[in-house]
């Protein structure tokens, strides 16, 4: 049964079927993620692939703040995908509330309902900030499994961190 359950997770790793949630933001998060599946970046290369039900999922992909309204209903859908279940939070608001923290009826990010794996900040975050998300999400399954994520996913090679452009904005980013 070890060697069955071992084969079983290395697959889904090899092939992560994903579900995407928005908890009501602005949509900016939800368009960039189908910027990651198109064939510029082409997440799908790497065998993820979007999926409409959350029994059929290995990860879920959350966008949006979560309010009262919306929290039962993403602890339910949580509640329905198999395990191992993992939760990536995309875009500020699914982070930490973004925009819309503290506002009466938002609770704040994703992690205030259902347990997070990985975080991709931003508003709305690159393609490639997901894409990198993406393998962050690679190195901490190959952790829990204990093998390397080049093991893994040979063809998945580390994207470079995404940068913020300040030409646009004029914003600084902060040196931490």
């Amino acid at each position: 049964m070890g060697f069955l359950r071992r084969l079983v997770d290395k697959a889904k790793i090899k092939s992560p079927w994903v579900f995407h949630f928005n908890s009501g933001g602005c949509n900016g998060c939800d368009i960039e993620i189908i910027a990651a599946l198109m064939p510029r970046l082409d997440l799908e290369r790497f065998g993820v692939k979007l999926v409409g039900s959350p029994r059929h999922a290995d990860i879920m992909l959350c966008t949006g703040p979560v309010t009262e309204q919306i929290k039962p209903r993403l602890q339910r859908i949580y509640e329905q995908m198999a395990e191992p279940k993992y939760v990536v939070a995309i875009g500020s608001c699914a982070c930490s509330g973004g925009v819309f923290r503290g506002a009466y009826n938002v609770l704040g990010g994703v992690d205030q309902a259902i347990p997070v794996t990985a975080y991709v900040p931003g508003c709305p975050p690159k393609p490639s900030a997901i894409m990198h998300g993406a393998y962050q999400l690679l190195q901490v399954l190959a952790e829990i499994m204990g093998v390397s994520p080049k093991e893994l996913a040979p063809e998945f090679e580390e994207p470079p961190a995404p940068t913020v452009d300040t030409t646009e904005t004029g914003a600084e980013v902060a040196q931490t």
